[in-house]
């Protein structure tokens, strides 16, 4: 074997991972943070739990990604330890499927059908239909379409590349020697173990080894370890991830490890026994792709079947293991932090989710934006309130921890590699973030304008106090439907929130007026006046950001929309926006005047 034969393995292995990580990015943009949200409605049925972890794992090919994101879950409190263990033993099963797929360059025969079937022969089919898609499409999901198509013959000519290189070893005696070693289960489990923890896949590790099998040189005997030690090689990435998490998200990686060291252990031990007493003839024969396949299948499946009934031991020994001093719970949900734990940085690996994970911390950040604009409308028009006060400072707080660790989160994310509705996504959810923030700061000026009126005395009329309740309800309403709006990304409630912004302008610049009037008659005063101003200011602006929300949610859905075009074209679309403009004017109209 030359230097080239080196060369051309380690270009072999280069393409086959990068191949899988292209083929597996695909899979998991095309699937659109649908597989996570099916975790999260997972139940507690260890069955259902199991076939799920088996189908996501077959999905996007990789038993340790979602492990990761099982770590992720338990950390944010999406899922408890005892759900998530099922899904580990699937997930053991699901990876298999790759060994399956590699196993096919094997097949033989002389048909079109059977030559057909092996990867050599569809994969460069494959690859040229997926590079046209890339070139000529701009259709998202044809891109991802394509990813997967192109990383798909891009991990299978790796394969035939590291097969070729490794085909002169067969005539290296030394080559032979060193597989003989791996005969000894120790060292066969920990060569294994090792290969996995540094490439950090476990479907990458056998690839690796049915490419080795070309030579003809690999026994039965020597794979089999090798094959159970990946399986606990794997482990690694899991246990990494859980670094700085919870202690049951530690648990999840935890029982990963377990899982496969125990089956490791109960599979060579049984394994072992028979052979001494029955003495099995293949333990030297030589093995090829398929069945390395084949034990990689069975290894994962008889040890999800015997430890399935087990799943509450192994939960027990996970807690053994990770220790609870404080006597950590489940993630108490009125804790801000428990909340922010579901930006966690795993979800980054599955972009669609992560984004529909920061828009439901938005949605809570809303909430409290609105709770704080209610109770500062109640102490500047009725009673002057010093808890609701505090309470409205306190959620100020709150809404800007929102605003920096989502802001933060979101740039992190804006950085992957994105669908562009995605991409859109994050962009309009940075927008609403900011809007949230700042109807928060004017429920704190409005705190100011109720303590102002508090230490002076000053009272408005009673029919100031009408009118201004009457623009408070208008303000109310146009809050809650742009937040439904977002929330629901209903976009036909997004375009009722123009309308409706503009009959408070209307209503601010009558009340103004009315004030002037009430000035020049005694009625009120100068410095009555300015507090009534900042008051009507602060309202007004409240409905400002409204419209950029609502404004926010229909760009997101047209790459080609323009703010002022929009803003004009409702404006003079005529009977549409004029239609709504009226009924809400006609809703909020203001009593009459008494002077």
């Amino acid at each position: 074997m030359t230097i080239f034969n080196v060369l051309t393995l380690i270009g072999g292995l280069a393409m086959f991972l990068y191949g899988m990580n292209v083929m597996g990015n695909g899979l998991e943009k095309l699937a659109g943070g649908k597989l996570e949200k099916i975790f999260e409605r997972l139940t507690s049925n260890p069955i259902k739990a199991m076939l799920l972890g088996l189908s996501v794992t077959a999905v996007i090919q990789s038993s340790s990604a979602t492990t990761v994101m099982l770590v992720g879950f338990v950390n944010a409190g999406i899922m408890k330890l005892h759900s998530a263990i099922g899904v580990i033993m699937g997930a053991n099963i699901g990876t298999t499927v790759t060994a399956w797929i590699l196993s096919l360059s094997g097949l033989n025969g002389d048909s079109f059908i059977i030559n057909m079937l092996k990867p050599s022969s569809f994969s460069p089919i494959l690859a040229i239909i997926g590079v046209a898609m890339l070139t000529f499409s701009k259709n998202d999901k044809k891109k991802d379409i394509a990813s997967i198509l192109v990383g798909f013959a891009v991990l299978m000519f790796g394969m035939d590349s590291m097969s070729g290189a490794v085909a002169p070893l067969k005539d290296v005696p030394e080559f032979a020697e060193v597989l003989l070693w791996f005969k000894n289960p120790i060292l066969g489990v920990l060569a294994g173990a090792l290969l996995t923890a540094i490439i950090q896949s476990s479907s990458a590790s056998v690839g690796i080894l049915q490419a080795l099998s070309a030579t003809g040189a690999i026994t039965f005997g020597s794979a089999l370890p090798i094959i159970l030690g990946q399986n606990i090689g794997t482990c690694v990435t899991a246990l990494l991830s859980s670094i700085g998490t919870s202690k049951n998200a530690k648990r999840v990686a935890v029982v990963h490890l377990y899982f496969n060291i125990i089956g490791t252990v109960l599979f060579l031990t049984v394994f072992y026994l028979l052979n001494a007493f029955i003495g099995f003839s293949f333990v030297d024969g030589v093995v090829g792709a398929k069945e390395i396949a084949i034990v990689h299948t069975i290894f994962n499946l008889s040890t999800s079947v015997v430890l399935l009934p087990f799943i509450k031991v192994l939960e027990k020994l996970a807690y053994l293991t990770v220790k609870d001093k404080d006597k950590e719970g489940e993630g108490n949900k009125d804790n801000i932090e428990e909340q922010f734990k579901l930006l966690d940085e795993r979800f980054l690996q599955s972009p669609s989710f992560a984004v529909e994970k920061c828009r439901e911390l938005t949605n809570r950040m809303g909430e409290i934006a609105k709770e704080s604009i209610d109770m500062a409308m109640s102490i500047c028009v009725d009673k002057y309130d010093k808890e609701k006060a505090e309470q409205i400072a306190a959620n100020e707080a709150a809404v800007d921890l929102y605003e920096d660790r989502l802001g933060t989160y979101l740039v992190k994310l804006s950085s992957r590699d994105l669908s562009a509705k995605d991409s859109q996504s994050v962009s309009t959810i940075l927008h609403v973030i900011g809007d949230f923030e700042r109807i928060s700061d004017h429920a704190m000026n409005m705190v100011s304008v109720a303590e102002e009126k508090q230490q002076k005395d000053l009272n408005f009329t009673s029919q100031a106090t009408a009118e201004v309740k009457v623009m408070c309800s208008a303000v109310r309403d146009v809050l809650d439907i742009a937040m439904e709006a977002f929330e629901k990304h209903d976009l036909e409630l997004a375009t009722r929130v123009e309308p409706l912004e503009e009959v408070v302008d209307k209503i601010r610049t009558k009340l103004k007026n009315r004030h002037v009037k009430r000035l020049q008659t005694g009625e009120c005063t100068i410095e009555m006046g300015f507090v009534f101003s900042d008051l009507l200011t602060n309202l007004e602006r409240v409905s400002d950001h409204c419209s950029n929300i609502a404004v926010c949610l229909i760009q997101e859905n047209d790459e080609s929309f323009d703010v002022h075009e929009y803003v004009q074209m409702l404006k003079n679309s005529g009977e549409g926006f004029d239609g709504q403009v009226k009924r809400y004017s006609e809703k909020y109209a203001l009593p009459a005047k008494e002077f």
